[in-house]
């Protein structure tokens, strides 16, 4: 299934909804007592989703409760999550791009959840704080369950979804710092989206696309095969010191072709449109607005 947070043109807040094709049914005219959104569901388990599921085929026909996708705004696709994890240098091509040692163990900092962000959106950021903003495609983990000390083999078990996540940053801040979650976290900096896929209808996350264009122009495409450590390897290795909470969402890290290490580089800029996408997914747009 395909799950998103959408609204009517003047709602005041955004509802979770089914989508098919191009168009999508709120999750509250498809069955009685539904989650208002993902995280409520992922607590709901799988009986709820099984509902959705079947509720949403047998109303196919009913063009009351289908609404097209075009009339229908975006919000984050993931909100209200325990806790965004990020993993970086996960990708050999982009560390060495950004000259970063890949360690022996993974990468690991939080992202704010200020930085949530919607597909359609647009970013902004007050120019004196950064002028070297770049983008990150990146796939998105949403976890399912509970996982404490998960082997490897079995952590895609513990999986309920996945998503895009555009993983912006402040270059500038990200090399001055000795921390990475504040040049990753500023308002809107963590787009995703367009929609969250469920885990069955992804059979291998190491057999996905990911793709960047900035106002048209392809910068990033990279298959997750890439990754230096597995989703499976990434869900055990940060189970072992923490129980993941159910809605955790870990985005994965980027692979090569970021716009720091271009000649000359390629930041966001005002007025900048940037697209990431993966295979099985979707793209996630977002507009950039520097103030």
């Amino acid at each position: 299934m395909r799950f998103a947070h959408l609204g009517r043109p003047g709602d005041l807040s955004a509802r979770l909804a089914v989508v098919v094709d191009d168009k999508a049914a709120f999750a509250d005219d498809l069955v009685d007592e539904a989650p208002r959104d993902l995280q409520a569901l992922i607590e709901c388990g799988d009986g709820m989703v099984s509902r959705l599921d079947s509720a949403s085929e047998q109303a196919l026909g009913n063009g009351e409760i289908w609404h097209p996708l075009v009339e229908l705004r975006h919000a984050s696709a993931v909100l209200r999550p325990p806790v965004v994890l990020a993993i970086g240098a996960n990708y050999a091509a982009h560390s060495a791009e950004l000259a970063l040692k890949v360690e022996k163990a993974a990468t690991v900092f939080s992202l704010w959840p200020n930085s949530l962000a919607a597909h359609g959106g647009t970013t902004s950021w007050p120019a004196e704080l950064s002028d070297e903003v770049d983008y990150e495609a990146e796939l998105g983990v949403i976890i399912g369950r509970p996982a404490r000390d998960v082997k490897v083999a079995d952590a895609l078990d513990y999986v309920f979804g996945y998503t895009v996540v555009n993983d912006i940053t402040a270059r500038n801040l990200q090399f001055s710092e000795a921390q990475w979650s504040r040049c990753k976290s500023f308002d809107g900096f963590t787009p995703t989206g367009p929609v969250v896929v469920t885990a069955d209808q992804i059979p291998d996350p190491q057999d996905l696309w990911l793709a960047t264009t900035v106002d048209g122009k392809l910068l990033q495409d990279a298959s997750t095969s890439g990754m230096v450590r597995s989703v499976a390897e990434l869900i055990s290795f940060l189970s072992r010191s923490a129980t993941l909470q159910p809605g955790t969402l870990i985005s994965t890290g980027s692979p090569g072709g970021a716009g720091y290490s271009r000649t000359p580089p390629v930041f966001l800029r005002d007025g900048s449109t940037v697209t990431v996408s993966c295979s099985g997914i979707g793209a996630l747009t977002t507009h950039c607005r520097v103030l």
